[in-house]
């Protein structure tokens, strides 16, 4: 009988005993419902924060993300293809991006004032900014269109890449392989499209409706027959002098260019009228955009569709 109690209490003993085991580990580990300790919780967020990215435009945007990967959040500002980034007016929302942002990219130059300025009316000591006319080392008068300038997007990249080892140190041989990726391969179309052009058409005669694309035609070697002053004053939103339209009425009425590169963003009715007396006489015109087209498409496919459409409207004048 008293071997029987023994025993008896020696189970009770037991199961208490592994009760409390449970117990504890239910009060140190995960529960049925998924819930974590808040040491492993905030272990958790730390292996998976991302760095927070505001580019003021999709272009530089869409650079950013591909160069950052998995370890970086981007959201850029201007994106719609309706949206003219010259006369574009941040929001509050606009405000709080930047507000919560640990890098901000944008172009300087005049061309996005009010970023510069959110910046200014939001300031935090943590957070890194690149303004690409520093890093370009351009004046505020210069042209600020630079991401159609193959050699200044080689230099930005350089720039976001070094930031974001800078910011993400620990991550540092991540960023390194992205760029390396993203310069011989994401870009390995456009840098194609970008030598073959200006090996078989240097010299090429060529106009445009602004100074969108200016800094591209330098690149390609064509001639661009455009008065700057006339392409500066309609993407500033200006006149352009008389002797201006004339000299471009001219080249036009006398098919002295081969190609007319046209910024659909900016179809004023003055631009349309050169647009349609190109077309009359049998000029080829090329259509090119501010900001990505559709606007989810990356920087480099974008690029790449007007590059090929410069290419065949070329080839078509040239015969080759």
């Amino acid at each position: 009988m008293i071997r029987w109690r023994t025993m008896i209490l020696s189970i009770v003993a037991l199961t208490v005993t592994g009760l409390g085991v449970l117990l504890l580990g239910a009060c140190s580990g995960d529960d049925s419902s998924g819930a974590t300790t808040p040491s492993s919780a905030a272990n958790s967020n730390v292996s998976s924060a991302k760095i927070q990215v505001v580019a003021a435009e999709n272009f530089w945007g869409s650079i950013a993300s591909q160069i950052g990967g998995n370890k970086v959040s981007v959201t850029a500002i201007i994106t719609s293809p309706d949206t003219d980034p010259h006369d574009y007016e941040s929001t509050p929302s606009d405000g709080r991006r930047v507000a919560s942002a640990q890098y901000v990219i944008y172009n300087g130059l005049g061309y996005d004032p009010w970023a510069g300025q959110l910046l200014d009316a939001n300031p935090a000591r943590d957070r890194t900014t690149l303004k690409v006319q520093d890093v370009l080392g351009l004046q505020d008068d210069d042209n600020p269109h630079r991401w159609y300038s193959p050699d200044d997007v080689l230099k930005v990249i350089d720039q976001i890449s070094a930031d974001y080892k800078k910011i993400g140190a620990a991550d540092a041989s991540y960023f390194d392989s992205q760029k390396t990726t993203f310069e011989t391969v994401a870009l390995k179309q456009y840098n194609d499209l970008v030598q073959a052009i200006r090996q078989k058409y240097t010299g090429a005669p060529v106009a445009a409706t602004e100074s969108i694309v200016s800094p591209l035609a330098d690149a390609l070697g064509l001639n661009m027959l455009t008065p700057y002053s006339f392409l500066q004053a309609i993407s500033e939103g200006t006149d352009p002098t008389a002797q201006d339209k004339a000299t471009f009425d001219s080249q036009i009425a006398n098919k002295e260019i081969d190609v007319l590169l046209f910024n659909t963003q900016n179809a004023r009715p003055d631009v349309q009228r050169l647009v349609d007396a190109a077309t009359a006489k049998g000029i080829p015109i090329v259509e090119v955009t501010e900001t990505l087209i559709p606007e989810d498409a990356t920087f480099q496919d974008w690029q790449s569709k007007q590059l090929q459409d410069l290419q065949r409207a070329l080839a078509q004048v040239n015969g080759r």
